[in-house]
């Protein structure tokens, strides 16, 4: 998809606005969970070194959703009220982040899985024709490069170590990847409206970036990603996710609520 032609949010239709609202709130709202899910594994990772890594990921993804958090202003809508005063239901972060990564092997599995759908996501907000996404988002893609070759190293680690590692990092990708391929590729009309318009890739193009970067890592698990079915049910088109929402405690500390009176901007 080639984004010849850039536009803002002034050259919208209210509907084609309000889709790529929703997609923009995602991504920051699913970067936002991704951060506090590695930050639990700072001092819980195999090594120090690997904890510090998860911190240094961390920290990327609370950059990456305060950027995606701002292109709201665009849409006159107050970034720090979307960051710090709405409720668990409101958010529409990837399904698979919901809950803390219980072990090492689902912690591994987010990152190949839930983290690479969300730049799969990304790549194509990128490419195309919403000039905001043309300028913010390939920084954020070359950062990511990062998380993926760490995702990338662990997850061969543990699909050729015991057969529990093994065990444990397939029943993680089985149990995230239904609900993420439905959060990756909508097929509802505010997905449709975006592709039209360029803004995004069709659903199909999305899913088609992930499966090759994720691809041949799943296969060592014994997964065929490409004959795999998105788990759809409960949709929620409001939000560009299915039903539920994140634990009330992660959302907390994702609105910082704990430290709410010390705010600083």
């Amino acid at each position: 998809m080639s984004a010849a032609t850039s536009v803002n949010v002034a050259d919208l239709s209210p509907e084609t606005r309000q889709g790529l609202q929703r997609a923009i709130q995602s991504l920051a709202d699913s970067k936002r969970l991704m951060g506090i899910r590695y930050s639990d594994w700072l001092l819980g990772a195999p090594s120090i070194e690997t904890g510090i890594a998860a911190s240094s990921m961390s920290q990327d993804e609370w950059g990456h959703a305060r950027l995606l958090y701002a292109m709201l202003k665009d849409f006159d809508v107050d970034p720090t009220a979307v960051e710090h005063d709405r409720p668990a239901d409101a958010y529409g972060s990837v399904d698979a982040l919901d809950q803390p990564f219980p072990d090492w092997a689902a912690v591994v599995a987010g990152i190949v899985v839930v983290d690479g759908a969300i730049s799969a996501a990304l790549g194509s907000f990128a490419q195309g024709t919403f000039e905001p996404a043309g300028t913010r988002v390939p920084k954020m893609l070359a950062e990511e490069e990062f998380h993926a070759d760490l995702g990338a190293a662990w997850f061969r680690r543990l699909a050729d170590g015991s057969d529990q590692a093994q065990e444990r990092l397939r029943a993680a990708c089985d149990a995230y990847l239904p609900r993420t391929l439905a959060w990756l590729a909508p097929e509802d009309d505010a997905a449709r409206l975006l592709s039209s318009e360029g803004i995004m890739e069709p659903s199909a193009d999305i899913r088609a970036r992930f499966e090759v970067a994720a691809g041949p890592l799943l296969e060592l698990v014994r997964i065929d990603v490409g004959s795999l079915q998105a788990d759809r049910s409960g949709w929620d088109p409001a939000r560009g996710r299915g039903e539920g929402a994140p634990d009330e405690e992660s959302v907390a500390r994702a609105r910082g609520d704990l430290n709410r009176t010390l705010l600083v901007e």
